[in-house]
């Protein structure tokens, strides 16, 4: 299928999108959807120009659109007659034959559905009629939600998870069939997985392919049905996995655990998993961005008058640092390589440590006396000099007013 021109925009083909054919499996399908979508995901590009951010982004996008028609047995048999045509204007499918006059009216309001309408257009415009062919079923994708530590976040981490799911039948494998029985042709469908009905429309009898409610659209049926899932081929179960995280995780992040969902009925495709992050809040070190951590650390008012030593906290254990004499309260000294691991090499970000200088309080009349007699000894401008400058600047200032 050549590119259709909308306008003065090119859309490219679906399976072109994708790098697959038409004859192309379901599970085929799902397989190239999600390797173009590994290559193109925006979290690749993080760190990418804004023209090549932008460009992937379009991608990613044109690849999840490609995927939402392929991936649905009806809407790919309306792509595959119609084409984008079929997918204009917003429409299921009739959007693309004349807006709103014609065929425009057929969505919703005339009680017609456009996936509904299988071959009438079709047949109305001298196309065949295609058929789908047995279905695979998938089963449906699951979340999970995980509270991770910031130790977690910072060197990566494995977790076994616990959670219920639609597993395969213990008893069947999957199959529906009851142990020594085999699965035979569906005699409705006579394996093909749909079936063709005639419907009385507008236009007059004309003919709709639907899923053949007997095999669901796989073509199969159980010669006779499995005791314990009834023919389905689930059966409730608590499924256990581990699961790795890498370093520099962040809250709102997900990752995708391949075939971690819901199995699908009948031997089907399993869905996925996705297991969304939260990192817990730290009661010393605070996230400051993806590989940096900040650390508030209070010394004695003597230390950072006199000087001295102190132990501050890093992820790795207890490490010291030398305080100058006359440290202000705010001041900033950088631990190097002591921050978060970055998930594609050994380099880490740094701590942030910051300085607060703590004032004593519940003094004794002795030691505020010594206070006093401490204070007067001092040089205001030899000893405060961010003080002094302060006031020479205020004085100055109004020195404007009075001249």
């Amino acid at each position: 299928m050549e590119r259709i021109k909308i306008g003065k925009m090119a859309k490219r083909d679906y399976y072109e999108v994708l790098g697959i054919n038409k004859n192309s499996s379901d599970s085929e399908i799902k397989k190239a959807y999600r390797k173009a979508a590994m290559k193109y995901h925006p979290d690749k590009f993080a760190s990418a120009s804004e023209n090549e951010k932008k460009d992937a982004e379009n991608k990613f996008k044109e690849i999840n659109e490609a995927y939402e028609i392929l991936s649905d047995p009806q809407k790919k048999a309306v792509y595959d007659q119609y084409g984008h045509a079929a997918f204009e204007n917003g429409g299921t499918g009739a959007g693309g034959f004349g807006g709103g006059q014609g065929f425009g009216g057929f969505g919703g309001a005339g009680g017609f559905d456009f996936e509904d309408l299988g071959d009438i257009f079709g047949s109305f415009f001298g196309g065949r009629s295609r058929s789908q062919g047995p279905r695979v079923h998938q089963g449906s994708d699951l979340r999970y939600n995980l509270k991770l530590t910031l130790e977690d976040v910072a060197f990566g981490t494995e977790k076994e998870i616990k959670y219920k799911r639609e597993g395969q039948c213990k008893t069947c494998h999957g199959s529906g069939a009851e142990p020594g029985h085999h699965m035979k042709t569906c005699d409705k469908c006579g394996g093909s997985g749909s079936v063709r009905l005639q419907q009385r429309t507008m236009f007059g009898i004309q003919s709709v392919i639907q899923e053949c409610d007997k095999c669901h659209g796989t073509g199969k049926i159980p010669e006779k049905e499995c005791h314990s899932c009834h023919g389905t081929g689930l059966e409730k179960e608590t499924y256990t996995r581990k699961v790795r995280f890498p370093s520099g995780v962040e809250t709102g992040q997900r990752l995708v655990v391949r075939e971690g969902g819901n199995a699908g009925a009948n031997g089907g495709i399993f869905g996925d998993l996705y297991v969304y992050v939260t990192v817990e809040k730290h009661d010393i070190f605070e996230r400051i961005n993806e590989h940096d951590i900040h650390c508030e650390v209070p010394i004695k008012m003597t230390t950072a008058i006199l000087g001295g030593e102190v132990e501050v906290p890093t992820l790795n254990g207890k490490k010291k640092i030398v305080i100058p004499e006359g440290t202000q309260n705010g001041k900033i000294f950088r631990l190097r390589n002591e921050g978060i691991k970055y998930s594609r090499s050994e380099s880490r970000g740094d701590e942030i440590v910051e300085i607060k200088v703590e004032i004593p309080v519940n003094l004794t009349d002795k030691q505020k006396e010594i206070l006093r007699d401490f204070d007067g000894s001092l040089d205001n401008k030899k000893n405060f000099k961010k003080a002094q400058t302060f006031k020479d600047k205020i004085k100055r200032f109004f020195n404007k007013f009075e001249n």
